[in-house]
C-alpha cells in the first residue's frame, strides 16, 4: 500500500510540474560572488620588482642613443670613437636586456596566480623578450669592414639597422605598455 501511494504522488506532482508554466517557475539559486584572491609575494619578489624597474629607467634613453649612434655611422661609416660608443652602448643595451629578463621572467613566474594585470604583463613580456631577441640577433650581423667586400658590408649594414630599429621599435612598445598600463 505504501508503494501505491508513492507512486500516485509522484504522478500527480509530475503532473502538477508540467501545468505550471515555465516563466513561473522557482528561481534558479544563484551560485555565490567569487571574490578575488590574495596573492602573496615574497621579499625576493618585490627585490628582484626594484631592480626591474630601476634598471628599466635606461631603456629608452639607451635606445634613442643607440639609433643615434647607429644612424652616424650608418651615413658615414667610420671606425673612430663613434664606432666604439655605438659598440659600447650596444654592450649596454645587451646587459640591460639580461638583467630585465632574468627578474622579469623570474618574478612572471612567481606571480603566474595573480589575475590582477596578467594579460598587459604577459604582453609586455612577450614583446621584450621579442626585442631582446632582436637585440641580440643585431649584435650578430654587425658589419665587419675589415673582413667583408664593399657589397658585402653594405648588405650587412642594411641588414643590422632594420633589424635593431625593428627591435627598439618593439621593445619600446613593450616598455610603454608597461609606463602607461594600458592607460
Amino acid at each position: 500500500m505504501g508503494l501505491a501511494v508513492f507512486c500516485m504522488s509522484t504522478m500527480l506532482r509530475a503532473q502538477s510540474d508540467e501545468d505550471i508554466d515555465p516563466g513561473q517557475q522557482q528561481p534558479q539559486q544563484q551560485p555565490p560572488a567569487t571574490h578575488p584572491v590574495a596573492t602573496t609575494y615574497s621579499d625576493a619578489y618585490e627585490v628582484r620588482l626594484k631592480i626591474h624597474k630601476y634598471a628599466s629607467y635606461a631603456t629608452l634613453p639607451l635606445f634613442a642613443t643607440e639609433l643615434a649612434l647607429g644612424q652616424s655611422l650608418y651615413n658615414n661609416p667610420d671606425t673612430g670613437a663613434r664606432k666604439g660608443a655605438h659598440a659600447a652602448v650596444g654592450t649596454g643595451l645587451v646587459g640591460l636586456f639580461g638583467v630585465n629578463a632574468v627578474t622579469g621572467v623570474w618574478n612572471m613566474w612567481e606571480g603566474r596566480h595573480d589575475e590582477n594585470g596578467r594579460k598587459l604583463r604577459i604582453l609586455h613580456s612577450v614583446l621584450m623578450l621579442a626585442s631582446s631577441g632582436g637585440i641580440l640577433a643585431a649584435s650578430a650581423t654587425a658589419p665587419n669592414s675589415r673582413k667583408q667586400t664593399l657589397e658585402q658590408f653594405n648588405s650587412d649594414k642594411v641588414a643590422h639597422r632594420d633589424i635593431a630599429v625593428g627591435s627598439i621599435g618593439v621593445g619600446t612598445v613593450g616598455y610603454l605598455i608597461m609606463l602607461f598600463k594600458g592607460r
